[in-house]
């Protein structure tokens, strides 16, 4: 016999008023993206039939931010607790599936943990933790033979439940058909008038069918977000075992509570990465690359041997061979850097491409060019590439060398081994292996007097 279709159930309709916040609380970010978009990530590591989100609050953005057509949609109008969230959706739902309900505000649970979950009980399981603190927490009773008497929330339990340290992290499995029996027969008796998810289990534990218990290793995963500073946690143990990960791989990484992922990284042998930099987007980075300290990398491919000096920002860059990049340099998109390309501290680059050994070493924005190789890019060039409608390339041949505090208007071109003398402003083709000189003349104005303020 096959297994049932496996439908996951993600909780999303809070408001999150601790958040203090426009956003959905689902929509909060951790590692740059909405702490749902983690949970429909897990979810669909489990290979499911069907993902189905229940939304509320602020329904229209939540949706907007999710576009994909194969998620189902479950409207929560009505605020009336997690059991009532959860009927809503099973009535999509056919009586033989298996049911897995997750959390939209919960984005560090992994599928690790939920596999043994999915597969513990035919009827009704729970995923809970250990903890020394318990507080805020549901708390799991269960009896001589392990299985769950019933889920008391903190708000109604006993003292004696309170001392109870085994927790109840919302995540269940069942059978379907056997969960919507139960919720139909839970009655809203607590103090809050609501509709309590965990009351099923009192229920199945009176039937002779109690619910089993998968612990979770590591309670971090079940912790959910319902201020600011509980978000921020999250994000540092998010960050915390994404560096591990990285670390048990290979990358060095001088202090982990100091490196942000936002991304894919990929990385080869002997990589470094100091502190405060931030990975963002996809990120490839072969061997001996090394990323200097309070660095952004975002959607950059690094060739084997790129140093990159600290501070700086590259975007959308890809680097062909063994390149050095800053300090404090701003490589925007479209940059492309050949082997042995140097591109110095202050210096911003966008839609450029460098040929082998070409640099710009110093204080200079170069827009929408080819540096032809060995050319030498002297400090305070601009590249005038825009006129205010239209973006015009710029071609700098071979063993160029572009004098300080030069301004090239494009369209223009420079032909290989071409001068230019510093302060020019060239606006027309420089010939190859000339000096190309475009200045003012130098002159004195005798007798000029500086003008000075009236005394008061």
């Amino acid at each position: 016999m096959s297994a049932p279709a496996l439908h996951v159930i993600i909780l999303a309709a809070g408001e999150g008023k601790r958040m203090r916040s426009d956003l959905p609380k689902v929509l909060l970010p951790i590692a740059a993206k909405p702490m749902l978009a983690h949970v429909i990530e897990v979810a669909r590591a489990l290979n499911p039939a069907k993902v189905h989100i229940v939304y509320g609050h602020r329904g229209d953005a939540v949706r907007s931010a999710f576009p994909d057509r194969e998620l189902s949609w479950v409207l929560q109008s009505e605020q009336r607790g997690t059991g009532h969230a959860v009927g809503l959706a099973l009535a999509q739902i056919e009586p033989s599936a298996r049911v897995l309900v997750l959390y939209g505000d919960v984005p560090l649970i992994s599928a690790a943990s939920l596999t043994p979950l999915v597969h513990a009980h035919p009827q009704l399981a729970v995923l809970s933790a250990f903890v020394k603190n318990p507080h805020g927490y549901g708390r799991v009773v269960i009896d001589d033979q392990a299985r769950v008497e019933r889920i008391v929330e903190e708000r109604d339990a006993s003292a004696a439940e309170r001392e109870i340290r085994t927790i109840n992290t919302g995540v269940i499995s069942a059978n379907a058909g056997d969960l919507q029996r139960w919720l139909a027969a839970v009655q809203p008796t607590n103090i809050q008038g609501e509709i309590y998810l965990t009351d099923v289990f009192a229920l199945a534990a009176n039937e002779s069918a109690p619910a089993v218990v998968v612990t979770c290793v590591d309670p971090m995963e079940a912790s959910g977000a319902n201020d600011a500073w509980q978000l921020a946690e999250l994000e540092r143990r998010y960050q915390r075992r994404r560096v591990r990960a990285l670390c048990e791989a290979g990358l060095r990484v001088c202090d982990p509570d100091r490196l942000d992922i936002r991304g894919d990284i990929t990385h080869g042998r002997d990589v470094s990465v100091d502190v405060g930099v931030i990975f963002e987007g996809r990120v490839v980075l072969g061997d001996g690359v090394s990323i200097g300290a309070y660095t952004r990398v975002a959607n950059c491919d690094l060739a084997a041997g790129t140093k990159v000096l600290s501070h700086c920002d590259l975007d959308g860059t890809v680097t062909e061979g063994a390149c050095r990049i800053g300090p404090f340099a701003r490589l925007r998109p479209g940059t492309r850097l050949g082997p042995d390309v140097h591109i110095g501290n202050f210096v911003e680059t966008k839609q450029a491409q460098f040929a082998t050994g070409a640099k710009a070493n110093h204080l200079s924005y170069i827009g929408d060019a080819d540096v032809g190789a060995r050319s030498n890019i002297g400090a305070g060039t601009i590249f005038c590439n825009y006129d205010g409608v239209n973006k015009s390339r710029t071609t700098v041949g071979h063993d160029v060398f572009v004098g300080s505090n030069s301004s090239l208007v494009a369209p223009v071109s420079l032909g290989d081994g071409a001068t230019l003398g510093a302060g020019s402003v060239i606006s027309k083709h420089a010939p190859a292996g000339q000096l190309t000189i475009a200045r003012a003349r130098q002159t004195v104005i005798k007798g000029w007097v500086r003008p000075h303020k009236k005394p008061v």
